[in-house]
C-alpha cells in the first residue's frame, strides 16, 4: 500500500522500526501525539502549501524518491507506539491506538506532492498528520449495518 502511495495523483480526502528518533524541539500546533520529526524528515509548517492543509495538519518534507521510504518508518515508529493501520488509500493511511479507557484514538497520514510539477526524484513531496476527532472505534461500529453487529 505504501509503496504505491505516491504512484497516483495525491488526492486528499482528509523495514523496521526506526530505533533513532530526534525529537520535535517542541511540540508545533496541530502536531498529533506520538509523532516527532523522524532521520529525513524536516518540518514543513505550511505543509508546502498545498491542500489547504497548514493549520490543519502537521506536515513534514522529504524528496519524492525518499517519501515512500520514510511514510514506512512513520508506520513502523507509530506502531511501536501502540498505533495500528487500520485502512486508507493510496495516499492515505488511517491509524488507530486503543485508548486504555475504552474506545480508540484515530489519525491520518497522507502522502502529498505539488502534481503541477514534473514528478522527478528531488521534487519535494509531504507527509500531513491530522488526527481523526472523536472515539473511531465508536463511529466505526455505527457505521456498520444491523445485520453485522446484531448477534445471530
Amino acid at each position: 500500500m505504501i509503496r504505491s502511495l505516491l504512484a497516483a495523483t495525491a488526492v486528499l480526502s482528509l523495514s523496521t522500526a526506526v530505533q533513532a528518533q530526534t525529537p520535535a524541539p517542541q511540540a508545533v500546533q496541530g502536531q498529533p501525539a506520538d509523532v516527532g520529526l523522524l532521520p529525513g524528515a524536516e518540518l514543513s509548517a505550511d505543509c508546502g502549501g498545498l491542500n489547504n492543509l497548514a493549520g490543519r495538519a502537521w506536515c513534514v518534507t522529504a524528496p519524492l524518491g525518499q517519501v515512500g521510504a520514510l511514510a514506512d518508518a512513520y508506520i513502523a515508529d507509530l506502531a511501536t507506539k501502540g498505533w495500528l493501520a487500520a485502512g486508507g488509500d493510496e495516499n492515505r493511511v488511517v491509524l488507530i491506538k486503543r485508548r486504555d479507557s475504552g474506545g480508540c484514538d484515530g489519525m491520518q497520514m497522507v502522502a502529498f506532492y505539488d502534481t503541477a510539477k514534473t514528478a522527478v526524484a528531488e521534487l519535494p513531496a509531504y507527509l500531513g498528520f491530522a488526527t481523526v476527532p472523536g472515539d473511531v472505534c465508536a463511529q466505526a461500529a455505527a457505521e456498520k449495518p444491523a445485520s453485522e453487529t446484531t448477534p445471530q
